[in-house]
C-alpha cells in the first residue's frame, strides 16, 4: 500500500474536529497524529517558538505578528474558534468605570499584548466607543508568542513572574483586565470585580447587527516547508476540517446531546442572529471583512508594520472555478 503523508496536528478537543479526532473523517493520503491536549497559549507558543508541530491550530493575532516577520508559515482559512469579547471586559468594581471612556487613562492588565481575543476587545474599544489604545497604561502578564518591539508611543510593562492579572485587578492594582477567558474573581462573584457591559449579551448583539462580525480568534497554521513538497496537502487538510465541522454540527443540532434546559432555543436564536454556520471556514465575504477588521487592528496598534490583504495571509484550498464535487 502506498504511504501516506504523514503529519502532526494540535488542536483544541472541540465537537467540529470530533469526527477527524476519532477517524471518521481522514484527509485525502494523509495520516494525522493528532494532540488535543494543549491548552491554547502552549500549543501556540510550541507551535511558533519551538516549531514542534506540522500543523496547529493558532492565535490569529500572534499569526499576523509572525508572517510581519518572516516566519516561515502559511495558514489555511480554517477558524476552529471565534468568540465576542465584550463579556471578557472586567472592571475594579471601585474606580468608578460606569461606561468605556472611563477607561482612558487607566491601567489596564492582559495576559499578553499580542493575544487575540485583547487584540480585538482593544480595537472594539478604540473604534467603537472612542477609548484610543495609546491612551491606556498596559500591564502584560505573559511573554509574548511572537516578541515584537512595541512603538515608543505605546506604554507596555511586563509583570513580575509572582503577579497575575486577576489578582491585581482584585487589589485595585489594575483599573480593568481584558481577558481571553473568564476570570476567577467572576467565577467566584468576588465583589471587587465586575463585567464593564453587565448586559454583554446585549452589546455583542449590537455590535454584530452593525458589523457583521463574528470575531476570529485561531486560523489553522502549517509549516511552509509541508507546503513547499505536498502543495496538495493543505487543501486536503481543509476538505477534512470542514467535513468534520459538518458532521459536528449536525450532531449538536439535536437537543439531547447537550444537558442544558432551553439549549434548542438557544441554537434558533443563534441561526436567526448569524445564520445556519456561525463558523464558516474559507474565505467568504463576511469572513473577508471580520479578517481584514482584524488586521487593520493590528497595525493600528503596531504590532505589525505591514497592512497584509486577506489573500496575502492564506493559502488558496480552491479546485478551480465549478470543481470540486464528484462525478460518477
Amino acid at each position: 500500500m502506498p504511504s501516506k503523508l504523514k503529519l502532526s496536528l494540535a488542536c483544541g478537543d472541540y465537537e467540529i474536529v470530533r469526527a477527524l479526532k476519532e477517524g471518521q473523517v481522514e484527509p485525502d493520503g494523509i495520516d494525522l497524529t493528532m494532540l488535543t491536549g494543549l491548552d491554547s497559549t502552549t500549543r501556540h507558543w510550541r507551535f511558533l517558538r519551538n516549531q514542534e508541530f506540522d500543523v496547529a491550530e493558532l492565535s490569529c493575532s500572534s499569526y499576523l505578528v509572525a508572517r510581519d516577520q518572516g516566519m516561515e508559515i502559511d495558514a489555511i482559512p480554517v477558524y476552529l474558534h471565534r468568540r465576542f469579547r465584550h463579556g471578557f471586559c472586567f472592571i475594579n468594581s471601585s474606580k468608578g468605570i460606569r461606561e468605556p471612556k472611563n477607561l482612558i487613562g487607566k491601567k489596564i492588565g492582559v495576559k499578553s499584548f499580542q493575544v487575540t481575543a485583547v487584540l480585538w476587545m482593544r480595537g472594539i474599544l478604540e473604534h467603537e466607543y472612542g477609548v484610543p489604545h495609546k491612551s491606556i497604561e498596559w500591564f502584560a502578564e505573559y511573554d509574548e508568542d511572537v516578541p515584537f518591539v512595541p512603538p515608543p508611543d505605546l506604554t507596555l510593562h511586563r509583570m513580575r513572574d509572582d503577579q497575575s492579572c486577576e489578582d491585581m485587578l482584585v487589589s485595585g492594582e489594575l483599573d480593568a483586565v481584558l481577558h481571553a477567558d473568564l476570570i476567577w474573581p467572576i467565577v467566584e462573584k468576588h465583589p471587587s470585580v465586575a463585567r464593564l457591559w453587565p448586559d454583554y449579551k446585549t452589546e455583542e448583539l449590537a455590535y454584530f447587527r452593525k458589523t457583521s462580525i463574528f470575531p476570529i480568534m485561531h486560523v489553522m497554521g502549517i509549516k511552509r516547508s509541508i507546503v513547499r513538497d505536498n502543495p496538495w496537502a493543505p487543501i486536503e487538510l481543509y476538505k477534512a476540517f470542514d467535513q468534520a465541522k459538518a458532521m459536528g454540527m449536525e450532531r449538536m443540532e439535536n437537543p439531547r446531546v447537550a444537558p442544558l434546559v432551553w439549549y434548542r432555543e438557544a441554537w434558533e436564536e443563534q441561526e436567526e442572529v448569524i445564520g445556519k454556520d456561525p463558523w464558516e471556514y474559507g474565505l467568504s465575504e463576511r469572513n473577508r471583512n471580520t479578517l481584514d477588521t482584524m488586521i487593520g487592528y493590528s497595525h493600528d496598534c503596531g504590532l505589525i508594520k505591514q497592512r497584509f490583504s486577506v489573500d496575502d495571509l492564506f493559502l488558496d484550498v480552491g479546485q478551480g472555478r465549478k470543481r470540486g464535487g464528484y462525478r460518477i
